[in-house]
């Protein structure tokens, strides 16, 4: 970076912005899912789906084409191939108007002539890419020549696989399930850090376990992301041991990872990227007294929120206590017994 200013005083450090990425990539995949796809996202800007079972509402393959083009409103490239592996390999080939489209009987061959560098793609095969081209192997086709044997003996699984990648065979298609994205957001107070942090954390979580689309689902994974003072964003991916729905437990795992934020908030968010299964956890083993009053109590916030909306039965939480503006020192959050 110094030497890029020292060639360019006038270079403008622009910063990351994960959340937008993200946001951005999940408007392309409901794209893609409103055209009836089933979609396996790799990463942001790579996507695989399978046309074959589209046919009955877009006609052949070029319907399917021009309705994913039509979807998407955007200039993007498309390879068609028997192989997710071998769809990669034509799109990287593609241009923005045509699309690369390669039968299952010229797969192998095609693929024989593509450069080890399309490995990269692949996380359990890019560290073989540098390693492949140092020994002199530059195309599919010559890792394919070599013996398994020998492949599985200096590279080991990820060998195999890259050779049966170069073969043409390929895992099938693992699209993702299409379910419901629960968000929560809070703006903080003063560039919010700390304390502060955890109280809006715990508000977060309380917002969506509250939320009636959850409908008693536990949950798997979440989100936590951050809009920051000095521009830019964070995000981080937390995937639970256990699907749960225990705010402690929930709080617990997220909280370890506000120790990573690079720089203080202005804004905090939670979203739900996985459920699991409704109950699934053993609550504490109580007595029959108490456990009827806390049913009662359960069955009185129902009742209450039914009548009197969502946001009905709400509890003062103080985020920021010491704040200068009195609306910013406490938070709603619904009650929850």
């Amino acid at each position: 970076m110094g030497e890029a200013l020292a060639c360019c005083p006038e270079l403008v450090l622009v910063p990351g912005d994960p959340v937008g990425v993200a946001q951005a990539w999940e408007e392309i995949v409901q794209a893609l899912e409103g055209i009836g796809a089933l979609v396996e996202p790799a990463r942001p800007g790579l996507a695989f789906f399978g046309a074959a079972g589209l046919g009955a509402l877009h006609g052949d393959i070029r319907g399917v084409l021009a309705a994913t083009r039509r979807a998407l409103g955007r200039p993007i490239r498309i390879g068609v191939g028997p192989t997710r592996f071998c769809a990669l390999a034509c799109a990287l080939e593609a241009r923005s108007r045509r699309a690369w489209v390669i039968g299952a009987r010229d797969a192998r061959r095609y693929l024989s002539s593509q450069p080890v560098s399309v490995l990269g793609f692949r996380e359990q095969t890019s560290a073989l890419v540098p390693i492949l081209q140092r020994l002199g192997i530059g195309t599919l086709g010559d890792l394919a020549a070599l013996s398994a044997e020998a492949i599985a003996d200096r590279f080991g699984e990820p060998g195999i696989q890259a050779r049966g990648l170069a073969l043409g065979h390929d895992e099938p298609l693992r699209a993702r399930q299409v379910e419901d994205r629960l968000s929560e957001s809070m703006e903080l107070a003063e560039s919010s850090s700390g304390q502060a942090l955890q109280r809006a954390l715990e508000a977060l979580i309380e917002r969506l376990l509250a939320r009636p689309q959850r409908r008693g689902r536990t949950i798997r994974a979440l989100t936590l992301y951050a809009r920051l003072v000095e521009r830019g964003t964070w995000c981080e991916r937390v995937v639970l041991r256990e699907a749960i729905s225990d705010r402690r437990r929930i709080r617990l795992a997220l909280s370890l990872r506000l120790g990573l934020l690079p720089a203080p908030a202005q804004t905090l968010g939670l979203t739900v990227e996985q459920f699991g299964p409704a109950g699934g956890e053993q609550g504490v083993l109580l007595d029959g007294e108490r456990a009827a009053r806390m049913t009662r109590l359960r069955d009185a916030v129902v009742q209450v929120r039914a009548v009197a909306g969502p946001h009905a039965a709400l509890r003062a939480l103080p985020v920021d206590p010491c704040s200068r503006v009195p609306e910013r020192r406490f938070a709603f959050t619904p009650w929850a017994v």
